[in-house]
């Protein structure tokens, strides 16, 4: 499916594709997206995560010593994680709920914390 994001969700989602590839992985998953979020510093998400002192470069230090630095050097992404699909269209709902018609940086945030219970 294809969503409909606001600007700063957008450019989250850039950098959550930008680490994904310098980490040398080749799928999406939700820590990258959580990445993209505390990044793109505009939007409500980040300042969700910095309001707890949470910051891009933490969760860089945490995906590296979690999941480690893969040898991939690929341009292209292969796509995203089932969990990173279902946070995807959890936050498109969320958006539908909130009567907004794109996907916000805070819908990503719900659904992303939500889903990891």
């Amino acid at each position: 499916m294809t969503y409909k994001f606001t600007p700063s969700a957008e450019k989250a989602m850039e950098f959550a594709n930008e680490i994904t590839l310098k980490l040398g992985h080749d799928y999406i998953g939700t820590e990258h997206v959580l990445y993209g979020l505390s990044k793109e510093n505009t939007g409500v998400a980040s300042k969700v995560l910095e309001g707890q002192g949470i910051n891009y470069e933490n969760i860089l230090v945490q995906i590296e010593e979690l999941i480690g630095v893969g040898k991939l050097k690929s341009k292209k992404v292969l796509g995203f994680t089932p969990r990173t699909k279902t946070t995807l269209e959890n936050a498109y709902q969320e958006a539908k709920k909130m009567n907004s018609e794109c996907i916000g940086t805070e819908h990503l945030l719900i659904r992303n914390a939500q889903g990891r219970r």
